[in-house]
């Protein structure tokens, strides 16, 4: 079995197709890799041959480089990453060059590349070194170099090439943001040449027709320029001054792999190009043997990509839905209904009245047509979703349902009624699932008869955007509802964590922390800008007063009056209460009501922070230091992460990181808390939190799992990740 083949036709073209056995799209291992290199040499030396086409058996070209083998090569040290760069580099070179004179230019054959759908990292840097690259007229594929997005950058000659092409300015979206583009899209912005209804004819009427000179990459030709200006140009002068300048606006300089591409650009522009393909390679090195880069593999890619494919998944007979019941048509249930209608599912969506039913609908409706109007979808498209929703009053038309999904409000006896409603007609055998994001799921289990079928799904919002699904097992939930919630969410397109019932779950009770943390900094007079830079200086999108501001004042103080029902005497947040509870007298509810710790114009359009908070709460004398409000920030987030391990409502840190990351952002540079407690090391994360324990309280307490761990010298992946590999 090979991941490549080749086959020569009586015209003279060899045309290597790309087939990896057993998967659904193509990645590159350093064996295919081999491969396609013999395959290169035998075609370059066939005189018969005149020219060569590179395709996919499959439906898309490639997604990229197999990143379990960048995590295999990261084991035998930097030198072993470089050596397995530069060959990579080798090969492509040997592509770009294809057989010609290195002073003449000439004698070369030409090289086509023929991508019949998405082509990802590797599966575009290889198309670079082509001569040609045709593109199938295909506005499903995607097309671009997405490896900032996990951590890493362009590191088999995509970063050098790519910025030699267009010129750094015109490279900039596709290698420091990732972006992804249709073919026609990629054409106009210069990665691809052609876009054709049939790549692979068109790249072999092309090979058969090109000249000597149609071979020459411009870089290799005598007189090259940078387009836009080399470094010591002023206009490209200008050009690097103000990309590192986005590049430290963006990453706010924890992010090493925007840092070091961008350098391999600048430093590699001053140099010939198979210099700058050395450049590239230790910068890309340099990289890779950050732990940064390798959590955020680990997580973004491996450990994601193993929750999706169900890694904690019961082993019960396939469950997926074939129709959703929605019970509650407010943004949530809309939204619920509308990612599984857009997925195929048949969805009926019921409110208490008619009226509030067709505004859940119109929801859906709304989402579509901003679709259409950026011309990612159809009419008809739009169409066949909205004929999916049934939208009603009637609990009649559960019957049938195989899912079940209450989304109405947070409140035990509404979602108790509703329960027992629809229990009344759906089938014996269906699985009952509540959204919510603070009630325990076993009790609210206990207004249903059927207990071992019931189960949480907690969504985020907006449902549509977040990527985040956590799944609740109550004390009776069996394993085929949590088969059934898996199945369901894979449906969807979302990725999905398991966690067993604790008060907040597991997210909630991380991100509270956190945003609690800050405000309690402002009733202590600690300087709000300080505050919200600080934490976005540690790689949180958000920082804590813009995020509840955004998820609205009026629902943390809703949460602060219930905990504190709940807990008593043990309630530990008074200091925070006396914050929120006097900004929701005054009105001050968030970017809903214009008005929050921001200030808002007219058009909720966020202005700065509001000014009435330094008469409120006079600012400190003496301010703390930068670190110290980053370390409270962190570890009220990690230290709940490590007590949710510790209790058992995690069972697995892959969930926990990835959870983090995407449900709240926990800074996407560590690879979620344990990932960056690991980076930290326990001895000293330890000291930190005993720190921060005597001067601010037991909040900061380290657990006894971490005290452990300290003492052992052990991590987190060390003793929990056997299924999760460090990459």
């Amino acid at each position: 079995m090979t991941d490549f083949t080749m086959q020569k036709d009586a015209e003279g073209v060899a045309t290597i197709t790309w087939d990896v056995p057993g998967k659904s799209m193509n990645v590159l291992s350093m064996d295919g890799a081999a491969e396609l290199d013999a395959l290169i040499d035998d075609a370059l030396a066939d005189d018969a041959v005149k020219g060569i086409v590179i395709t996919s058996g499959k439906p898309d070209f490639a997604a990229g480089m197999d990143l379990n083998v960048l995590a295999g090569m990261k084991q035998g040290g930097a030198q072993a990453v470089f050596d397995g760069v530069m060959s990579l580099h080798h090969l492509l070179r040997k592509i770009e060059r294809a057989g010609m004179d290195p002073k003449t230019l000439k004698g070369g054959k030409p090289i086509a590349a023929a991508l019949p759908g998405t082509a990802l990292g590797i599966g575009l840097e290889l198309p670079l070194a082509c001569h040609r690259i045709f593109a199938a007229d295909n506005p499903k594929a995607r097309i671009g170099l997405p490896e900032i997005m996990v951590g890493i950058f362009p590191g088999a000659g995509g970063t050098t090439r790519l910025s030699r092409k267009l010129g750094a300015m015109a490279a900039a979206p596709l290698l420091l943001e990732g972006k992804l583009n249709d073919p026609a899209r990629a054409k106009a912005a210069g990665a691809i040449d052609e876009v054709v209804a049939d790549p692979v004819a068109a790249a072999r009427a092309w090979v058969l027709s090109a000249s000597e000179a149609d071979l020459v990459k411009p870089w290799d030709a005598k007189g090259y320029k940078m387009p836009g200006g080399d470094p010591w140009h002023p206009a490209g002068f200008m050009t690097f001054l103000g990309a590192n300048a986005m590049v430290m606006g963006k990453t706010m300089g924890v992010y090493p792999a925007a840092r070091a591409l961008l350098s391999a650009v600048y430093e590699g522009a001053q140099v010939d190009f198979d210099t700058a393909l050395r450049v590239e390679a230790r910068w890309f090195t340099n990289v890779l043997m950050n732990p940064s880069a390798g959590n955020m593999i680990r997580s973004l890619f491996i450990s994601k990509e193993a929750l999706e494919k169900g890694a904690n998944r019961p082993d019960v007979p396939d469950q997926r839905v074939r129709k959703l019941g929605v019970l509650g048509a407010g943004m949530m249930g809309a939204g619920i209904a509308h990612v599984a209608a857009n997925a195929g599912i048949e969805v009926v969506l019921i409110d208490s009245t008619q009226e509030a039913a067709d505004r859940g609908k119109a929801h859906s409706a709304g989402i579509l047509d901003k679709g259409i109007s950026r011309k990612k979808l159809t009419e008809e498209k739009k169409a066949q979703v909205l004929s999916r929703i049934t939208a009603t009053t009637d609990y009649a038309a559960l019957e049938g349902c195989d899912l079940i999904v209450e989304a109405v409000f947070e409140d035990p006896k509404v979602k108790a009624d509703v329960t027992a409603k629809a229990e009344a007609v759906i089938p014996a055998d269906a699985i009952f699932a509540t959204n919510t994001s603070t009630l325990p799921i076993s009790e609210l289990a206990k207004a249903s008869a059927r207990p071992d079928q019931f189960i949480g799904i907690h969504f985020f919002s907006p449902v549509d955007k977040m990527a985040l699904v956590e799944i609740i097992r109550g004390r009776e939930t069996g394993e085929r509802a949590v088969a059934k919630a898996l199945d369901f969410v894979r449906q969807i397109r979302k990725t999905p964590i398991v966690v067993n019932d604790a008060r907040f779950f597991y997210a909630n009770r991380c991100i509270i922390p956190y945003i609690n943390e800050g405000i309690r900094m402002v009733g202590e007079g600690v300087n709000p800008v300080l505050i919200e830079n600080a934490a976005r200086l540690m790689g949180m999108p958000l920082g804590p007063l813009q995020l509840v501001d955004e998820t609205s004042i009026e629902l943390g103080a809703r949460i602060a009056r219930a905990t504190r029902a709940a807990m008593g005497d043990a309630y530990p947040d008074e200091a925070v209460d006396a914050v929120i509870f006097a900004m929701e007298k005054a009105g001050r509810l968030g970017r809903k009501a214009k008005a929050g710790f921001y200030a808002y114009d007219d058009a909720g359009k966020r202005q700065g922070l509001w000014e009435g908070l330094a008469s409120d709460y006079p600012r400190a004398e003496d301010q703390p230091e930068l670190t110290e409000v980053q370390h409270r920030l962190m570890f009220a987030q990690a230290l709940e992460a490590v007590r949710a391990l510790e209790q058992g409502v995690l069972t697995d840190i892959r969930e926990g990181d990835v959870g983090a990351i995407l449900g709240w952002g926990f800074a996407p540079w560590t690879g979620g808390p344990f990932g960056w407690l690991d980076m930290l090391g326990a001895e000293r994360a330890v000291e930190i939190a005993e720190a921060l324990a005597a001067s601010h309280g037991d909040r900061f307490a380290p657990p006894a799992l971490l005290r452990d761990m300290a003492a052992r010298g052990d991590s987190f992946y060390g003793r929990f990740g056997t299924q999760a590999a460090a990459a």
